[in-house]
């Protein structure tokens, strides 16, 4: 996404330790795209198929890596990945699933939890156990997010990454279990294989990332199909196909140009789908008043759809007309008052309209229902520093970065923090533990 698109709020996730994903420079970090309408509809769209695997989808998330390639892998029990790109290339709610449904399988059948065992006893994958720290810490479950950074060299996540064929077959057969078992298609997970079936002749640094780490045969996708053909073939989904539409609708009128979304926004398959990429487009074009118009007349075909309140609150906000902002914000929060990105907008709009004080309470819920969110965490040591909490402030901006991985700045600030709270008291031993591990990184 470009750099002057700031509006999915792209968190650096290097904390993720996926600096090097499979095809990429070791220097390049990967970023995670932080959007709660999208993230609410690849979770609506991933619950069936969880849930036919056996797992919670309360504890696996999906969450979006910005990458145009194609490619979707896990690094843990509790996390699925999909690239951007692989979003926008996919044509329906049923690929997008059979995609889940696959990197569901890699979870349940537990071959992520051998390779950890494995790479863990062989010490050949040196910090690749603070990588899935992070990750949990991404899903609010971490607790100063400390040290979770540590860089891995490309070759050991490339490694990390890559299944083996038998894997893949195991993969391939739990999949289609689990999509039939949730009323989808197989089908779909043999049009998706067909996407990457053109790649196997090439050579490997022409391949996307998915033909790499989901090695691709003839004779497995023969077999794919062959799964497929007998199994019960099932209808679209019309709720799972909304949700697939509004999640790919608002990622490319955020990325791809506003004219080519104005001109294709009336294809989509709900009015309020068509006035939000609009919307979209033309607040990217500056266009507040049209912007507005296009919002307001999806609010009003989705009164309850906290979603659509939040957008309005985050155009008027870039609009720079903050107090509008958060009482749209409110909004969405009073209608989705457990989600952690739109209380994180509530007190960033709070924040710019000078109501400090209420900032900070907004954020420090944000913060505790999401500790992996740096947007928060930066807005939150503003807070605290606008409140008159310096020390606070040092060991909130301490904790951000050393969810960034930059441990030795976090130990700059975490030292100033320990040297102004009460020894002893909850904040300081926060302080404690960003110290500590900034030590343990520095002798590795």
């Amino acid at each position: 996404m470009s750099t002057s698109l700031p509006r999915l709020m792209k968190i650096g996730a290097a904390a993720l330790c996926l600096v090097a994903l499979i095809g990429a420079a070791p220097s390049r970090a990967a970023t995670l795209l932080r959007d709660a309408d999208i993230e609410h509809a690849l979770g609506q769209l991933g619950a069936p198929v969880l849930r036919a695997a056996g797992l919670s989808p309360g504890q696996v998330r999906i969450l979006l890596i910005d990458d145009s390639t194609l490619n979707a892998f896990i690094i843990d029990t509790q996390h699925i990945f999909i690239h951007s790109g692989l979003l926008s290339k996919l044509g329906s709610a049923a690929q997008l699933q059979a995609v889940i449904a696959h990197e569901a399988a890699h979870i349940a059948n537990g071959h992520i939890s051998r390779r950890l065992g494995n790479m863990r006893s062989a010490r050949t994958a040196s910090g690749l156990g603070l990588a899935l720290a992070a990750a949990a810490a991404a899903a609010g479950g971490g607790r100063a997010a400390a040290g979770l950074a540590i860089g891995t060299q490309s070759s050991v996540m490339r490694n990390f990454l890559a299944h083996s064929r038998a894997e893949e077959s195991s993969a391939d057969i739990s999949s289609v279990r689990y999509l039939t078992r949730a009323g989808i298609d197989p089908r779909a997970a043999v049009e998706v294989q067909k996407l990457f079936s053109g790649q196997i002749a090439l050579a490997e640094h022409r391949q996307d990332p998915y033909t790499l780490s989901h090695p691709l045969t003839r004779d497995r996708l023969r077999a794919l199909e062959g799964l497929a053909a007998t199994a019960p073939a099932a209808g679209p989904d019309g709720t799972a196909q909304y949700w697939f539409a509004r999640a790919r609708g608002k990622l490319t009128a955020f990325t791809r140009a506003p004219g080519w979304t104005l001109r294709r926004a009336g294809d989509s398959p709900s009015g309020d789908i068509a006035e939000l990429r609009r919307a979209v487009a033309y607040h990217r074009q500056s266009d507040l008043g049209r912007a507005l118009a296009h919002i307001d007349a999806a609010i009003t075909a989705r009164p309850k759809d906290p979603f659509l309140r939040e957008l309005k609150g985050q155009i008027l906000l870039e609009s720079r007309r903050p107090a509008d902002a958060a009482r749209d914000y409110a909004a969405a929060a009073r209608l989705a008052p457990r989600n952690a990105l739109i209380l994180g907008g509530l007190g960033r709009a709070q924040l710019a309209a000078g109501d400090h004080s209420q900032a900070l309470n907004t954020l420090e819920n944000a913060r505790g229902r999401d500790y992996g969110d740096a947007r928060i965490l930066r807005d939150l040591s503003v807070a605290y520093a606008r409140t008159g909490q310096p020390a606070m402030a040092s060991l909130v901006t301490a904790e951000r970065y050393a969810l960034q991985g930059r441990l030795s700045d976090a130990a700059i600030h975490a030292q100033r923090a320990a040297g102004a709270l009460p020894r002893g008291s909850g904040p300081w031993k926060r302080a404690q533990d960003v110290l500590s591990a900034a030590q343990s990184a520095a002798r590795r």
